[in-house]
């Protein structure tokens, strides 16, 4: 197939190689035409264009265009490209968006005849080699039609072993996509995966944070009324090497994964990860599956907890704890304790 991919930055740039390397055609647009050309260098795109005008002009009708922007930019990039189309042309939307505003797109787009599909993606810079996870939405009828784009973007059966107890021919969600439903379902699945993310990756960071407190007990404190004195300093004598605690669990362990593959890779590269600040973004899933939760009733302390350490990992918290330390000066004279 052929398939104009808009946003060729690592995810979009691995996933046109990906592509290719399945025997499609892609031809690939950025805002910056030495990203182009340098994929282009780099036999990463059967051909490039010099705007979505051009981008379109080259494609054969009816189109597929697959989006890899932002998520605050699809909305600009749709304006400037939906003119340009025709009626049966499908785009993808294959970002990080709001499954809110896939819903208004969809029912924007359809009033031209334009087929739009929401596809999560997950795989980040590893994507290339080792596929991608895709949670797809939209109708039926083209999602089928992109099949073989899915199909290629994917990691395969053999990525994982059979889930016991499945019989029969492997379907689309043992190969690494599934059509999650209608307009939206994608991006709604996406999110609520990022949100188990945020929870995983706190679960890891605060364990590891405990085993790099163990050997609180050998340290120095200062004598204060204001700070509650370790109560029975010889229980934490541990001096734990996390690196190899991270490699240990990475073999046989109940909590084994990729992400703690990522994180042992970490320490082997930093043991005290010194070139990491600790400042945590969020792109905006975690909101928008807290949002989901409140709407629908369904609890999520753990994954919405995640999502506030993020914010106090960016001084979000500093006011309140400002408040809190003036309100206890106020009742009891506590001095606040320095460093």
């Amino acid at each position: 197939m052929q398939i104009g991919l808009v946003g060729l930055g690592r995810m979009g740039a691995n996933m046109s190689r990906r592509w290719l390397r399945a025997g499609h055609s892609v031809v690939g647009y950025a805002r910056h035409a030495e990203t182009v050309d340098g994929l282009l260098a780099d036999k990463a795109l059967s051909a490039g264009a010099t705007s979505l005008e051009d981008l379109v002009g080259q494609l054969a009708a009816p189109r597929v265009l697959w989006l890899m922007v932002p998520a605050a930019a699809v909305d600009a990039t749709l304006d400037e490209l939906v003119p340009l189309l025709s009626r049966d042309d499908v785009i993808v939307d294959g970002g990080n968006s709001y499954y809110v505003d896939d819903i208004r797109r969809s029912g924007e787009l359809s009033k031209a005849g334009i087929r739009y599909v929401d596809c999560g993606t997950s795989g980040g810079v590893a994507g290339l080699d080792r596929g991608y996870c895709l949670m797809i939405g939209g109708p039926a009828d083209a999602v089928g039609r992109l099949d073989p784009i899915f199909r290629a973007l994917a990691p395969g059966v053999d990525a994982a072993p059979r889930t016991a107890g499945r019989t029969g021919d492997p379907d689309s969600a043992e190969n690494g996509y599934l059509h999650c439903g209608p307009s939206g379902a994608g991006h709604f699945v996406k999110m609520v995966h990022n949100g188990i993310e945020y929870g995983l990756m706190a679960a890891y960071a605060e364990g590891l944070n405990i085993l790099k407190h163990a050997d609180a007990g050998r340290q120095d404190r200062e004598i204060s009324a204001e700070v509650t004195p370790l109560r029975d300093p010889e229980r934490y004598q541990y001096t734990i090497d996390i690196a190899a605690v991270t490699e240990v669990w990475r073999r046989g362990s109940v909590v084994a994964s990729w992400l703690l593959d990522l994180a042992a890779q970490a320490f082997v590269r930093s043991g005290d990860l010194a070139d990491f600040a600790g400042r945590v973004s969020d792109s905006g899933e975690g909101r928008w599956t807290s949002i989901a939760a409140i709407d629908v009733g369904a609890p999520t302390p753990v994954l919405t907890t995640a999502l506030y350490e993020r914010f106090t990992s960016r001084g979000e918290a500093d006011f309140a704890n400002r408040v809190l330390s003036a309100m206890r000066f106020g009742f009891g004279g506590h001095e606040e304790q320095k460093g």
